[in-house]
């Protein structure tokens, strides 16, 4: 699509997709010749320059054809029955030859080409092919060289903005071109042999790729460029400057009709035209022809289409496809002819005279494609009903009649539509021109059929429709076409694209009906008045009231205007005309004066924010489907976040479905939801919540969760608060959707570490191990190697692997893995290698005199007992001479009695060192450290790492 917020949307993805493209322009192979594949039997080449033609006959069959000079004939005999194709040959016979045919012969097929006076031919065979040399005048005497590369280099200068490129072709003297675009891809002519010189590539913009090819008489460009981007071109003396991409040029000057005595030919009107040039498309393959002109700049703004070939728009110059291999056009002076030897298939000559006099005073087409004319809708002395029976049964006749010939006039159901859309009757308007496009497909390209439709719709706020309409390239330098865009733009809150669109239109809003005019006023004074241009505002405001438009759409100018006192500080004004306005039977225009009744009165505090919040619910449903339901959705979830209704205000948010997401304004609803997300889950705001209700309301809405470190941080936070209150399984969950979805790398691994801890925390070592293995990734942090590897390792000795476990740990002298490791040894009953290290882990804790922890009492119990089972009384006078003092305050007085028992006092017996070794559990004190080492992940202290859509 062009205009409008949809064409802003993939010019900047097609700069986006194309931006890192770069522009090459290096020689590509001859798009003049006929390029022939290697394996046909015959295939004849042809080029000239400015001394003689040449013919080549290559191919299996054509290089041993045999030449012959038959008086002024040169005959060249092809040994097969099957004609060549020498239709070029005939339409446009090489200089120096007055005719050329065809003839059978046994086993045989022989060109005859027939010399003019005092012309001349040569013949030899060379690179596989026998060639003919025709010259218009005996060549002077000595070898035949050949053609010499072009003498003339022309610097070629790019400059590029991410929207659009310039490209400047420096020429010496001036010369003719032809630009014009070809699908996704531009195409430069010039009448004139050279050799381009852009030396190296650069970020150019939208462009990807370029490439020239010089002919004897020509030099031509193909740009690869998407089709979104306008193309125009103009010279200053001898220079031509190409633009591709920015706003669209309107061009004109060049007028396409039968030729004056009625025969099947097409004359086009082009000042300066010097030359036609055939070009063969090295991608699609097919031939077509530019035709170049001198300046200044002229072009056909229109696509036309016939049996025999397609007139494309360009932006100077003309462009002709066709199937047609006999296609002949010339250009003379200041007149294009294009012709067949049989004539082209037209329709006759007074059909559309005869169509548009069918029915006396029918509506005339107005001057440009979109406009609407006020005299549509005059109904006559009969009245309306009469004047749509009239207009209908004249369509009526002429459908029937037109059958399925594609070609058949239109010009009685034109009319009718014309009425339809003069008269406000759109839909009818829309289906009218609809059965056109389907009788004749090739009307879908008619500038009228496309301006009157894209109307149509818009006027019956079909926008998304009317944007297809009026992005069409038959009416792309259409002002009042440039209009409606700018209409369209503004009701879908794009004001920048609408402020854009009206000013290209600004020729043509004076011509559309009153009413029009008002509607056009007021909407270009809502996006000058958007866009911070308050004195635009206020002249176009002007501009509106001055029309005398019907009530309705004085309603909408005031809107506008009570906007403007909004934005000036009339506060007061602002909200008496919102209140007047909002007592209108109009939904279209009392929805939006309502919302400002609700924000004026909210910021003066004369509402509360519950009353605020019902009204805002109830305008919710009276008005949908554009900018109005957008601005009231937006209010009512900032009203929401204001009362610390997050839930409510989610949903409200939420509530702008798909089906705005075409619209201007919904990328700040879609903010919004996105802030507000942010701020409960990563700022705080749901911290007030029970972590129950925190968690379902996360649930309710997990796809706003972010890309990246902010969603993996939100999602911590969360899980850690169940942890803290013990809903092990609900955090896991949590986690595990995020390893599974959303992460990668070291991302993915620091996640993993967390939820393989939480499932040990729940005595879940299966699950545990599974989320360690599956997020094994090469070059992780040591910290979190070490950490990983302990986990690893507590999971195998719960599941009874201890000499897996103690493998997976290795060397490991961390921390954590000699806990894990003293945990294994316990677990074995080796007393002598686990009190050493229960020991260690409590390393001097001794010289605190601070009461011991939960998990450090465990160790201090597990050290003396393995000690005394272990039998090793030094190491255990020594524990029980360090730690005694910790008994009076610690937590299991009698255990850690027992415990540091050196048999002095002898009160210990064995039995009592066994209950101790089977009670005696660091599990819960683990539990509590892990607990608190994930408040500290939870900090924000992990590395951000990239994470992958979910």
């Amino acid at each position: 699509m062009s205009g409008v917020s949809a064409s802003k949307r993939i010019l900047k993805t097609s700069v986006a997709a194309a931006a890192a493209g770069a522009v090459l322009f290096a020689p590509l192979a001859p798009l003049a010749q006929t390029v022939a594949v290697p394996l046909d039997p015959v295939a004849i080449r042809i080029g000239s320059n400015t001394e003689y033609t040449r013919i080549e006959f290559a191919g299996a069959i054509g290089a041993r054809a045999q030449v012959r000079r038959d008086g002024r004939d040169v005959i060249v005999r092809i040994g097969s029955t099957a004609a060549p194709d020498v239709s070029r040959l005939k339409v446009n016979p090489p200089r120096g030859v007055d005719k050329v045919e065809t003839r059978a012969v046994r086993g045989a097929t022989e060109l005859v080409l027939t010399l003019a006076e005092g012309a001349d031919a040569r013949t030899g065979s060379a690179d596989g092919a026998i060639w003919l040399n025709l010259y218009a005048t005996p060549p002077v005497a000595g070898p035949v060289e050949t053609p010499a590369a072009p003498a003339q280099t022309v610097p070629v200068t790019a400059v590029a903005t991410p929207a659009k490129i310039r490209l400047s072709f420096a020429w010496s003297t001036p010369v003719g071109a032809a630009v014009f675009r070809r699908g996704e891809a531009v195409w430069v002519v010039f009448d004139t042999t050279a050799r381009l010189d852009m030396p190296g590539a650069g970020q150019l913009g939208p462009v990807s790729d370029a490439r020239w090819t010089a002919g004897p008489d020509h030099v031509a460009v193909r740009i690869a460029a998407p089709e979104g981007l306008a193309v125009s071109a103009a010279a200053q003396g001898s220079t031509w400057t190409v633009t591709i991409g920015g706003q669209p040029v309107a061009v004109q000057g060049v007028a396409i009709d039968r030729q004056d005595d009625g025969k099947p030919v097409l004359v086009a009107r082009m000042a300066g035209a010097t030359r036609a040039v055939w070009l063969t498309d090295p991608l699609a393959g097919d031939r077509f022809a530019a035709v170049t002109a001198l300046a200044p700049g002229k072009g056909f703004a229109d696509r036309r289409r016939t049996v025999d070939l397609a007139l494309l728009p360009t932006a100077h110059g003309l462009a002709v496809e066709t199937l047609a291999s006999d296609l002949a056009i010339q250009a003379e002076g200041d007149l294009v002819t294009l012709s067949r030897p049989g004539g082209l298939i037209l329709s006759p000559p007074s059909a559309a005279l005869d169509a548009a006099s069918a029915e006396d005073g029918a509506p005339r087409r107005a001057k440009y494609p979109a406009l609407i004319l006020t005299e549509w809708a005059e109904a006559g002395h009969d009245g309306f009903s009469a004047r749509y029976r009239q207009l209908q049964d004249g369509a009526a006749r002429e459908s029937m009649a037109a059958g399925d010939d594609p070609r058949a006039p239109a010009e009685a159901r034109f009319a009718l539509a014309r009425f339809l859309v003069g008269s406000g009757l759109g839909y009818e308007a829309v289906g009218v021109l609809n059965s056109i496009v389907v009788q004749a497909p090739n009307m879908a390209g008619e500038p009228e059929l496309r301006g009157l439709r894209g109307a149509a719709r818009a006027s019956i706020g079909r926008m998304e429709e009317a944007q297809g309409d009026f992005a069409s390239a038959a009416v792309a330098s259409d002002p009042a076409s440039a209009v409606w865009r700018g209409y369209i733009a503004s009701t879908q809150g794009d004001w920048a694209s609408a402020r854009q669109a009206f000013a290209a239109g600004a020729s043509a809003v004076d011509e559309f009906p009153a009413h029009w005019r008002a509607r056009f006023g007021a909407a270009h004074a809502l996006a000058a008045l958007e866009t911070g241009d308050l004195d635009a505002a206020r002249a176009l405001l002007a501009y509106s009231f001055s029309q005398n438009a019907p009530a309705a759409d004085q309603l909408t100018a005031r809107l506008v205007q009570a906007k403007l006192f909004e934005l000036d500080g009339q506060s007061d004004r602002a909200l008496a005309v919102y209140t007047a306005i909002g007592r209108a039977p109009l939904d279209a225009v009392s929805v939006p004066a309502k919302l400002g009744v609700v924000r004026l009165s909210l910021a003066k505090g004369t509402m509360k924010a519950d009353a605020a919040a019902k009204d805002l619910e109830g305008l919710r449903w009276r008005w949908r489907g554009d900018a109005t339901e957008l601005a009231v959705i937006r209010q009512l979830g900032q009203l929401y976040l204001s009362q610390g209704l997050y839930r409510e205000a989610l949903t409200a948010l939420k509530g702008a479905g798909p089906n705005l997401n075409r619209l201007e304004g919904a990328a700040d609803i879609q903010a919004d939801l996105g802030a507000a997300f942010r701020m409960l889950f990563l700022e705080g705001g749901a911290d007030g919540l029970q972590p129950v209700q925190a968690l379902g309301l996360f649930y309710d809405f997990r796809e706003l969760t972010p890309i990246g470190a902010d969603g993996d941080e939100m999602v911590r936070r969360l899980s850690r608060r169940l942890v803290d209150v013990d809903l092990l399984d609900q955090a896991a969950e949590l986690l595990k959707y995020q390893v599974e979805n959303r992460l990668e790398g070291v991302a993915k691994a620091q996640v993993a570490t967390d939820l393989a801890a939480i499932y040990l925390m729940d005595r879940q070592p299966e699950p545990a191990l599974q989320a360690i293995w599956s997020s094994r990734t090469t070059i992780l942090p040591s910290a979190l190697n070490i950490e990983r590897r302990a986990l690893e390792g507590r999971a195998l000795m719960d599941l009874g692997r201890f000499d897996h476990a103690l493998e997976v740990l290795g060397t490991d002298t961390s921390p954590e893995a000699r806990e894990v490791r003293a945990e294994v040894f316990w677990k074995q009953r080796n007393w002598a290698l686990a009190a050493p290290l229960y020991e260690a882990l409590l390393g001097e804790r001794f010289r605190n005199p601070a009461a011991l922890t939960v998990s450090e009492e465990a160790r201090l119990i597990r050290a003396g007992v393995g000690y005394s089972l272990g039998t090793d009384n030094a190491a255990l006078t020594r524990l029980s001479r360090n730690y005694r003092p910790f008994v009076a305050g610690a937590r299991a007085k009698s255990a850690l009695s027992i415990a540091l028992d050196d048999g002095v006092g002898g009160g210990a017996s064995p039995g009592d060192f066994a209950g101790l070794a089977a009670s005696a559990d660091t599990f819960a004190g683990w539990v509590a450290a892990m607990k608190a080492e994930l408040r500290t992940k939870t900090g924000g202290n992990r590395p951000a790492a990239p994470a992958r859509p979910a």
